[in-house]
C-alpha cells in the first residue's frame, strides 16, 4: 500500500487518537442536462422525474458516459454501438428486460439492437434511462423518435416528457400531422386532442405540408376522417354563430320590453304617461333600447297608416305590444297601452300562431335567464311545459 496522509486528533480520553483519512476531491461539474417543463426554463438542469440528489444523477451520467463495466452493447443504425448496463436497462424498461433475457453474447456480455431511429436519438434515450436527464436541444431535435422509443419500450416517464414538450412549444404546423398519427399509435389521447385541434384551426396551412401529403398516400382513410371532422367543425362554427345571433336578437327583444315598460310607467326624456311631469335635468337613461323605442312610439302615435300591414314601423310596434302582453303577468294594472286587449285577442288566435308566440316567449326568457319578479314577465301558467 502507498503512503496515505493522516490527520490525527487528540481524543478526550487520554492516550487515544482518532485517525481520519483525507476526504476525496469533489467530483467535476457534470454537463447540464434538463428539461423544459411548464414552469421551467430551457436551460434548467432539474428534472421532475427523479428525486435523487444532483450528485447521484451526476454519478449515473458518469456511469453511462464512461461505460464502467458495461455488459451490454446496443447496436444502432449505421453501425453505431452504445455501451450500457443490463441491470439499469432491465429496471428502467420491461421491454428491454425481455430483450436482454433472450439476447446472446460472448461471456457475460450481451448484445441487443435498436433500429429505425438515429443513433444520437438512441443515445439520448439510453441516457434518460440512467438519470432521467436530457439536453433541451437534443429533445427539440429528437422529440419524435423519443416519443416512439418511450412507447415502444414502455418508459412512461419519458413519454410524459415528450408529450409535455410537444404541448408547450415543439408542436408546430410542419410536424402536427406526423404527431397526430404517432399519438394514435402511441396511445397518447391528450396529444391526439391537441394536435387534432391544431389541424382543425389551421387546416389550410396544414393541408399544404409534406406531412399531410405523406399521410394522404400512406393513410387515405385517416385523411378522409380528418376531412370529415373539418367539415363538422365548420358546421359547428356556423351553428354557434347562428345561435349567437339568435341570442342577440332575443336579448334585444327583452331589452325592448324593459324599455317599453319604462317609458309607459316612468317616462323617459320627453315621452311618457300623461300624468308624468318631466324634469329638465333628467339622469341618463339606463335602458339601451329606450332611444330607438321612443322614436318608434312617437311614429306610432302620429302615423296615419297605423293599421297592421299598412306601415312597416307600425307593424313592428304592434308586434312589440303583443309580445309585451304575452310576457306581462298582470294586465289589469299594466300601464302599457292595449295590454289587456291583446290578452283577449290571444284567446281567439289559431293554435299555430299561439305555438309560435309561446316558443318566442320561452326563448326570450331562457336567453335572459330571469327568475325575478318583473312587471311584464309571464306567469308560469302562461308558459308551455
Amino acid at each position: 500500500m502507498g503512503k496515505m496522509e493522516m490527520i490525527t486528533n487528540t481524543s478526550p480520553r487520554k492516550g487515544v487518537n482518532n485517525v481520519h483519512p483525507t476526504p476525496p476531491p469533489l467530483p467535476a461539474k457534470a454537463p447540464e442536462y434538463g428539461r423544459k417543463g411548464i414552469f421551467m426554463s430551457k436551460r434548467s438542469a432539474v428534472t421532475r422525474y427523479s428525486s435523487a440528489s444532483s450528485t447521484a444523477r451526476d454519478l449515473w451520467d458518469s456511469l453511462f458516459d464512461g461505460g464502467y463495466r458495461a455488459d451490454v452493447t446496443i447496436k444502432t443504425d449505421d453501425g453505431g454501438i452504445i455501451y450500457a448496463h443490463a441491470n439499469v436497462l432491465g429496471m428502467a424498461s420491461p421491454v428491454l428486460r425481455g430483450m436482454l433475457k433472450r439476447a446472446k453474447g460472448f461471456g457475460k456480455k450481451r448484445s441487443i439492437s435498436i433500429h429505425g431511429v438515429h443513433q444520437d436519438a438512441v443515445r439520448v434515450f439510453i441516457r434518460f434511462l440512467y438519470s432521467s436527464r436530457y439536453k433541451y436541444e437534443e429533445m427539440k431535435e429528437f422529440v419524435v423518435p423519443l416519443l416512439v422509443l418511450s412507447h415502444a419500450y414502455a418508459v412512461s416517464s419519458l413519454k410524459r416528457v415528450c408529450e409535455q414538450q410537444l404541448e408547450h412549444g415543439l408542436l408546430n404546423l410542419e410536424n402536427v400531422v406526423d404527431i397526430f398519427q404517432l399519438s394514435l399509435l402511441c396511445n397518447a389521447p391528450r396529444l391526439t386532442l391537441i394536435s387534432h385541434r391544431m389541424i382543425l384551426s389551421n387546416f389550410k396551412a396544414v393541408s399544404a405540408t409534406e406531412g399531410w401529403k405523406s399521410m394522404r398516400n400512406s393513410h387515405p382513410g385517416l385523411e378522409k376522417e380528418l376531412l370529415e371532422s373539418v367539415i363538422e367543425e365548420e358546421n359547428n362554427q356556423k351553428e354557434k354563430i347562428r345561435k349567437s345571433k339568435e341570442r342577440k336578437i332575443y336579448l334585444e327583444l327583452f331589452e325592448a320590453m324593459e324599455a317599453l315598460v319604462h317609458i309607459c310607467r316612468d317616462g323617459c326624456r320627453t315621452i311618457g304617461p300623461h300624468d308624468k311631469d318631466f324634469n329638465q335635468n333628467q339622469t341618463p337613461c339606463k335602458y339601451r333600447a329606450c332611444k330607438g323605442l321612443e322614436l318608434l312610439v312617437r311614429h306610432f302615435a302620429g302615423c296615419k297608416l297605423r293599421v297592421p300591414g299598412g306601415c312597416i314601423h307600425c307593424k313592428r310596434m304592434w308586434q312589440l305590444l303583443e309580445l309585451h302582453s304575452r310576457l306581462c303577468a298582470d294586465s289589469t294594472s299594466c300601464r302599457v297601452p292595449l295590454c289587456s286587449n291583446f290578452k283577449e285577442k290571444v284567446k281567439k288566435q289559431s293554435k299555430k300562431d299561439e305555438i309560435k308566440w309561446k316558443i318566442l316567449v320561452k326563448k326570450i326568457l331562457r336567453t335572459k335567464r330571469i327568475g325575478g319578479s318583473v312587471s311584464f314577465i309571464a306567469s308560469s301558467t302562461s308558459m308551455p311545459s
